[in-house]
């Protein structure tokens, strides 16, 4: 009987040890399973964080080439001598602009008078680019919209030289990396 009740108690040992076993065992797996989650959680956090910077050094890149082809603009645009340099204008910064045809020709006239002769020439007109201060804002994930106040100078036949002080504003297309609308002197 003493062997019996032994025999009893080890086999109940036994299964009590398997049991415990059995739930160390799946407490393991559920370890494993949480520990698998949580490398795959930081690997995405990885790639989110990835993503995101590669994403604020586009558009950073983009904000500083909005900025600089703004100012690049402004400076061909405002700086002519003669006839022949205000003709010359748009060639010169055409890699930087996708304007509408009536937007070019807006901004981008003939500068010659109602008979033809050239207002630039028969009057002396001048204008210098001086100085500018640009902003950039993003309006969406394609277009970022800059300003800048530039500074220039003006001057014709018989006048004494002028500052005067332009707003310029355009939106620039982060795809195509160029100004697809600019507006001079516009209430928007």
């Amino acid at each position: 009987m003493k062997n019996k009740v032994l025999l009893s108690m080890i086999c109940l040992l036994l299964v009590c040890l398997g049991i415990m076993m059995s739930i160390t065992n799946g407490k393991r797996a559920q370890i494993q399973q949480v520990r698998k989650k949580v490398s795959q959680v930081n690997k995405q956090q990885k790639q989110v964080t990835t993503q995101i910077d590669n994403l604020q050094t586009t558009y950073n890149a983009s904000d500083e080439q909005a900025e600089n082809d703004l100012l690049d603009f402004a400076k061909v645009y405002y700086t002519f001598s003669s006839q022949s340099d205000y003709d010359k204008r748009f060639s010169k910064i055409a890699g930087i602009v996708d304007l509408k045809r009536d937007q070019k020709t807006q901004l981008f006239d003939s500068g010659l008078d109602a008979t033809g002769g050239s207002r630039i020439d028969n009057l002396g007109l001048t204008s210098q680019y001086q100085t500018a201060t640009s902003y950039t804002s993003d309006l969406d994930n394609q277009t970022i919209e800059a300003l800048a106040t530039i500074i220039v100078q003006t001057s014709g036949t018989g006048q004494k030289a002028i500052n005067q002080t332009v707003l310029l504003h355009g939106w620039f297309d982060t795809k195509t990396q160029k100004f697809i609308s600019i507006k001079i002197n516009s209430t928007i």
